[in-house]
């Protein structure tokens, strides 16, 4: 079976220790590629890294919204600027977007979406999909996307409203559903709603858990696939071979 996280985290400290073994039970699962998202500047130079040890990780720089709000304008620029430096050796652009869920400062979420438009503005660019993360400014998050005219939009773990959801799918967006759709109505809504030609697996590793308390990894990936057949009423090897279709769409195919 053909599988793919979109969306993981490697760079964390809960996988220092494992990092070797995690990517092998994930080989072992049949995940072919693992894009690993990047948060800050510390977090994007070892994404950098991990991508450049493992072959079946692939490298996505990014700028998380709460840390906008903890930078310069200089220091933003200078993220930016690094990330078309090294556009050559990633498949994405995230993790980015905006967050509004701890602040309700007007300054501070102008600052999110000020950085958000102008990392829009790179993805476009450098002809890169965007990985995009909202929280409570899933409206907000839509709007500017459509007005900047974002290009191969994946939604990780999107879980705004449902008229928005289909909105976004009329736009031609991806979501990434994540591991914990087993026990999510949120995310087996959205998987009805959507057709399986907009939809991609991801974990967020080592976060969204299929397993209570346990970490999350790569490997279980599968766990989304055997939810996503069952709610579409579809065999599982279809289901994966085409959101590894979706996948080559989306990150490989220019």
């Amino acid at each position: 079976m053909l599988l793919v996280d979109v969306h993981a985290h490697l760079d964390m400290k809960e996988f220092d220790s494992d990092l070797d073994e995690v990517i092998q039970r994930a080989k072992k699962q049949g995940v072919k590629a693992i894009i690993t998202n990047g948060i800050n500047h510390e977090s994007n130079l070892k994404v950098l890294e991990i991508s450049e040890k493992y072959d079946i990780v692939k490298a996505a720089l990014g700028l998380y919204p709460e840390y906008v709000n903890e930078m310069s304008d200089g220091e933003i620029e200078n993220e930016i600027k690094f990330i078309e430096k090294n556009k050559n050796k990633i498949i994405a652009v995230g993790e980015v977007g905006l967050d509004f869920k701890y602040n309700d400062d007007e300054k501070q979420k102008q600052r999110q979406i000020s950085a958000f438009k102008k990392i829009i503005k790179l993805a476009k660019k450098i002809k890169k999909p965007i990985i995009v993360h909202t929280r409570k400014a899933e409206q907000e998050t839509i709007e500017i996307l459509e007005k900047e005219k974002a290009e191969k939009v994946v939604l990780h773990c999107f879980s705004g409203k449902i008229n928005l959801i289909k909105k976004a799918a009329k736009l031609k967006y991806y979501f990434s559903v994540p591991t914990n759709i087993v026990r999510s109505q949120q995310f087996q809504k959205m998987v009805e709603i959507v057709d399986l030609s907009q939809i991609l697996t991801e974990t967020d590793a080592p976060f969204l858990s299929p397993f209570k308390d346990k970490r999350n990894e790569p490997a279980f990936i599968i766990r989304t696939i055997n939810k996503i057949a069952e709610i579409k009423f579809m065999d599982k090897q279809e289901v994966a071979n085409n959101i590894f279709m979706n996948y080559q769409r989306v990150f490989i195919k220019s």
